[in-house]
């Protein structure tokens, strides 16, 4: 009578510390009465008549395997393949970056998705709303995924989120959704711009000349009134300058007379006699008082 080697499997190799398995031995011909033991390396689990599921806790690095099965039959007995479970962190909730650029038809999106923690592999799938509109993209190193896709800019604003996945089909995590706001047919995202820069560049155009025009006339006249202001050199009044005022008395005869133009210093001096002339009026020393 034929007698194979039992089957050894479980729903899952990959678990989680502390999760609970379950692992079922059998064999093909259900006509003969089987006994069945399991083995974790060379020590004896469990013992059972007839097909069997043994649980397990897989708490430690040792729960991991290797398993295996031995059905027996009277004196005849074999062996099952061995089993091994592998212990996998699970992903956490990734994040979902997009860079847009926009032109005035179309936006280019680009899309970045990373689970910074989990067991690599993790397989990543983008999703537009609850559509998927990517196949799963699978990384072997901590690294962002990446997808590329053009939309044209009469449409609505469109939610994006992204989904990551390693060997726990049970722990799939996603990403916030992130919303890409209508640009609109007609929109130009620098045309803002080009407008404000050419418009400050009109104001300086028009305010720099004005300032120059309202400035120069003011420093002409105050270098003027510079120019022109007396100078004074020293305290002596006599320094100021000296100019010639000159008479002519009835002969035809000119004589000349000094006028001082200086800075008035009031004291207290003896009166002088003025120089005369004949049939001429007396001549008299005028001062000029500069304030």
């Amino acid at each position: 009578m034929e007698f194979p080697s039992p089957n050894l499997n479980s729903q899952m190799d990959a678990v989680m510390r502390g999760q609970n398995v379950s692992l079922s031995c059998f064999n093909q011909n259900k006509s003969l009465r089987i006994t069945y033991f399991l083995f974790r390396g060379e020590k004896c689990l469990s013992i059972q008549n007839g097909p069997m599921t043994f649980n397990l806790t897989i708490s430690e690095a040792r729960d991991v395997g290797p398993y295996k099965c031995k059905a027996q039959v009277s004196n005849c007995s074999k062996y099952s393949r061995e089993f091994n479970f592998t212990f996998v962190d699970p992903v956490t909730a990734p994040v979902l970056n997009i860079s847009v650029v926009q032109t005035k038809t179309d936006s280019y999106i680009m899309l970045r998705c990373i689970s910074f923690n989990g067991s690599l592999p993790i397989n990543y799938t983008f999703f537009e709303k609850n559509m998927a509109i990517s196949p799963a993209i699978s990384k072997n190193v901590r690294e962002p995924a990446e997808f590329n896709l053009t939309k044209n800019n009469t449409g609505e604003g469109k939610e994006y989120r992204c989904e990551a996945k390693n060997r726990l089909p049970d722990h799939a995590k996603y990403s916030q959704l992130v919303t890409i706001p209508s640009a609109g047919g007609d929109s130009c995202p620098f045309c803002l711009q080009l407008l404000l820069l050419g418009f400050l560049l009109l104001v300086l155009i028009v305010i720099i000349p004005t300032l120059a025009f309202w400035m120069l006339p003011k420093y002409k006249a105050r270098k003027a009134m510079k120019d022109n202001a007396p100078r004074v050199y020293g305290n002596t009044p006599m320094e100021d300058g000296i100019y010639a005022n000159i008479c002519k008395n009835q002969a035809g005869t000119e004589y000349s007379q000094e006028i001082h133009y200086t800075t008035p210093m009031f004291q207290e001096v003896a009166p002088r006699d003025q120089e005369t002339c004949n049939d001429c009026k007396t001549g008299y020393v005028y001062s000029e008082l500069i304030f």
